[in-house]
């Protein structure tokens, strides 16, 4: 389809009209507005190849020299998509008077114009419109939407004699102002498609941009805040003051974490997913347990117990692994009942690693199992954050060819991680 074209002429009384052939026509003020307000309609059958081959066809078919569909209200004609061999004088976005028009006739009536000479037709012998527009022979023919509304006409034209009235001829002609019809609600469909998807293309862009410019710039603030926080630990501080800065580093290791999988999940977007670097023998066991250490300190009050039991050396990007089980340490500590341990294990099994986070507390409903790993998405309405995490750590696995479960029955919720052979050397 043809979108590029855009049609905003004046509107014009076309140049053969004789205005004193039919007295409305003597005044043409309310017709030299500027751009129509029927743009949409003009864009969307002047860029259709399809109309435009009906047009040809009735041509051919015919023998008429002109032929165009228009755009028909109650007191309006605009020419959509025309076809002139004539030099008729109407193209796409012309608009002339409906009263200098047989559509208006079509339009309150149902029934199609048509005449193969105007100078021998029975009813149309002298007709006005045809002494005004120098109309020899014609066929004007109703369009109608799915929902039968009323949409225009299909129109031909020609100064010469023709022979439109066969049994033939009108059937054809029906038929194309049928198809004409049903295409309007497809190519509709179609622009309505393409604009949507324009709009969300844009939306996510903006979103990503935003989220990238946000997790940047929060990283200065927070970096200070962190060398304030190592600088108070090393003064004479009282109980409760401890008391604030525990508080305080666990507020920021949750600020830390959201910065990391805001400018992670920005840069999986914007590229083709989540990055990884696979090690050999990766320090996988180190890793988990800094993570697992940094989460402690921030959070004293919750218990976290790691159990390590790798046989074999690991292939990985330990930091991101280590990444994937801070935030879901994070969720079961969210989540999870307070005053009960969080279990964290690793161990491999034929030739797979498992890592397993468990958490007591209240199951996860399984209309929330089935869309947990979609990003935005949160385990409950009133969870903190923005959904992030999970999401975060199921591409993470992904990203290393295995993926995130996760079994939520009773009061034990786990989380298991599942890294296959590909990764175990």
């Amino acid at each position: 389809m043809i979108r590029e074209r855009k049609y905003q002429k004046k509107a014009k009384v076309i140049s053969m009209t004789k205005p004193e052939a039919i007295p409305e026509l003597q005044d043409h003020s309310a017709f030299l507005a500027g751009t129509h307000d029927f743009q949409t309609d003009i864009e969307l059958l002047a860029g259709s190849d399809f109309v435009a081959t009906i047009l040809e066809t009735v041509m051919l078919a015919t023998n008429m020299r002109f032929a165009g569909v228009a755009r028909v209200t109650a007191d309006r004609w605009v020419a959509c998509r025309t076809i002139d061999e004539i030099e008729f004088g109407l193209a796409e976005g012309d608009e002339i008077p409906i009263d200098s028009t047989f559509c208006q006739n079509v339009r309150d009536t149902s029934e199609m114009v048509i005449f193969n000479d105007v100078a021998t037709d029975p009813k149309y012998q002298g007709h006005p419109i045809a002494a005004a527009l120098g109309i020899t022979s014609t066929a004007s023919v109703p369009i109608y939407r799915s929902d039968r509304s009323f949409f225009g006409t299909l129109c031909v034209i020609d100064t010469e004699p023709k022979d439109v009235k066969s049994p033939r001829a009108v059937a054809m002609l029906r038929m194309f102002a049928d198809l004409i019809g049903s295409s309007l609600e497809t190519e509709e469909r179609l622009e309505a498609q393409e604009q949507l998807i324009e709009h969300e293309r844009n939306l996510v862009q903006i979103q990503e941009e935003f989220v990238a410019i946000l997790g940047h710039d929060l990283r200065n603030p927070v970096a200070a805040l962190g060398a304030g926080l190592r600088q108070l630990d090393k003064e004479p501080v009282t109980s409760r003051g401890r008391e604030l800065l525990v508080l305080m580093r666990a507020s920021l290791h949750r600020m830390n974490e959201l910065i990391d999988n805001m400018m992670l999940h920005a840069k999986s977007r914007l590229g083709s997913g989540i990055a990884v670097t696979a090690v050999p023998d990766a320090p996988l066991s180190q890793a988990l347990q800094h993570v697992v250490e940094e989460i402690r300190f921030t959070t004293p009050e919750r218990e976290i117990l790691l159990t390590v039991d790798l046989s074999k050396p690991v292939s990985c990007d330990p930091d991101r692994i280590g990444q994937a089980v801070s935030n879901l340490i994070s969720n079961a500590i969210t989540h999870g009942a307070p005053g009960s341990p969080i279990q964290v294990s690793v161990r491999s099994c034929d030739k797979e690693i498992y890592i397993e986070v468990e958490n007591e507390g209240d199951p996860i409903p399984p209309e929330l199992q089935k869309n947990l790993f979609q990003p935005f998405r949160r385990g409950n309405e009133t969870s903190e954050g923005l959904g992030l995490g999970l999401h975060i750590a199921s591409s993470i696995a992904k990203a290393h060819s295995g993926r995130l479960s996760v079994s939520s029955e009773g009061t034990t919720t786990c989380f298991r991680l599942e890294l296959p052979k590909l990764n175990v050397s």
